[in-house]
């Protein structure tokens, strides 16, 4: 018992540090592509956005982590935490284990860091993922009910075939 006990917290302790590398990589990315901090909310946004072409391009997890749909759009608890601790700016990143995760958070990256925080929010808004975590949750209330990655999964299937669709029509 005690032995499965230590195993489930080394596990979610390597989900976090995997979690928290993604995190502070696009973090220092910002820093010294831009001059300045990455406020939070684009963080979240950005860590989300990174999930979800994750979904797209490899059909799996780039990391192990839960989004909640709050107010703003999705966050992850443990980037709140963080941020609120003033811990995050102390987290080094490392190198990524797969080189494909790597391209996958460089092109997230590239696409939507220069975009403002808010509309980012906007965007995610529009997603089915975060739609469904916020029935039945006041406009202005914040929820600590996850968002559901075969939700996630589903969004990432609508960009797909609207990425094809643009394709085949030479608009891509």
């Amino acid at each position: 018992m005690i032995i499965k006990r230590i195993h489930e917290r080394m596990v979610e302790v390597a989900a976090i540090e995997k979690t928290m590398n993604v995190a502070a990589y696009i973090a220092n990315k910002f820093l010294s592509t831009y001059g300045q901090k990455i406020d939070e909310m684009k963080l979240h946004k950005l860590m989300y956005f990174a999930q979800r072409e994750s979904f797209i391009r490899k059909n799996e997890l780039l990391f192990p982590a839960t989004f909640y749909g709050w107010k703003y759009g999705p966050i992850l608890k443990e980037i709140r935490s963080a941020y609120r601790e003033g811990t995050f700016e102390n987290i080094t990143p490392q190198k990524f284990e797969q080189d494909s995760s790597l391209t996958i958070v460089d092109s997230i990256f590239d696409d939507y860091a220069g975009k403002e925080s808010w509309s980012l929010s906007r965007l995610t808004h529009g997603e089915l993922s975060w739609k469904n975590s916020r029935v039945g949750i006041a406009q202005d209330d914040n929820s600590d009910r996850p968002m559901n990655n075969e939700d996630i999964k589903k969004d990432a299937e609508r960009i797909r075939e609207r990425r094809e669709m643009l394709a085949k029509l030479g608009l891509a």
